[in-house]
């Protein structure tokens, strides 16, 4: 899954002139430029490993807590729930994420956030349509729809019908939030330390955003008692920083990230924990309910 962009956007739209979202986050991720990865192999079996289990068709809930607030922060409190499906629609993931945040500021001002974002992502990485709203205290903020194709090289051209009817070119090596996905968990599984590509996701109307995913490293199978659906599989801890590219496509990595999220991937593509960095606050997210929903096919 990608737990993401949707809600950093909206809450950067809500917190205006509430929260300074100028911060780093706790771990700064690297300073350097990101450049699009050499591609990671292909899933499937090595002679020294098994294959990563398939990606899990399912409906997730997360409880959304205030982790903590910086001391210049405006921010006391924060409150919500996400709702994340991902379902096997044959040729392609069908993906929808929708949460619910309530902020409270030192004054006792409340801000409430909502976003509705779905995708059909092709499972050859190679097309996607997008839709995401998202609402501040009960009005439209923000509307992004469209759909992009890539090439075999990761370049491609993204195609916005809103807000508003234009194409953008996207930079090599270029992933769709599911392949994001997958090949961070391969990564992962093969000892690699990090990873750099570029992601469109369509919650953007600029087009790609560069990412560079730090990996803790590879944890075995573990029991799990409140899900044992997971106990089976190994997991991998990763953090993932997103930064903006500039107008005229080149990487704008060499600053601080315009967000980061950390989460715990188990190799089924299930994330039960994550902490989404903001900058002036973290948000903690805690899967409190896990279904697997039935193929389509």
């Amino acid at each position: 899954m990608r737990l993401r962009f949707a809600l950093a956007l909206a809450l950067g739209t809500a917190c205006a002139g509430t929260v300074a979202m100028a911060q780093k986050g706790d771990t700064p991720a690297p300073q350097s430029t990101p450049a699009p990865a050499t591609p990671a192999p292909a899933q499937g079996a090595t002679p020294a490993q098994a294959p990563l289990a398939p990606m899990l068709a399912h409906r997730a809930a997360y409880r959304l807590t205030l982790d903590r607030a910086r001391d210049n922060s405006n921010v006391v409190s924060a409150r919500g729930a996400m709702i994340y499906e991902q379902a096997d629609a044959c040729d392609g993931w069908a993906t929808r994420q929708r949460f619910q945040l309530t902020l409270t500021d030192r004054d006792g001002n409340e801000v409430e956030t909502t976003s509705d974002y779905s995708t059909y992502e092709a499972k050859d990485g190679r097309s996607l349509r997008f839709s995401l709203t998202q609402t501040s205290q009960g009005a439209v903020s923000q509307r992004i729809q469209g759909d992009a194709t890539l090439n075999a090289d990761g370049t491609g051209t993204v195609r916005y019908t809103s807000p508003e009817a234009r194409e953008m070119a996207l930079p090599p090596g270029t992933l769709l939030p599911m392949l994001h996905t997958t090949r961070s968990l391969q990564a992962a599984r093969a000892g690699q330390r990090i990873m750099i590509a570029p992601l469109f996701d369509g919650t953007s109307a600029d087009g790609a955003q560069d990412t560079t995913t730090a990996i803790t490293g590879w944890t075995g199978p573990q029991n799990n008692a409140r899900f044992p659906i997971l106990s089976p599989l190994g997991s991998a801890r990763m953090r993932v920083a997103f930064f903006n590219r500039e107008p005229g496509g080149q990487s704008a990595g060499t600053g601080s990230p315009d967000y980061e999220v950390g989460l715990r991937y188990w190799e089924n593509g299930v994330a039960d924990e994550m902490k989404m960095d903001f900058g002036d606050f973290t948000v903690n997210g805690e899967m409190i309910e896990l279904q697997p929903i039935p193929a389509g096919c």
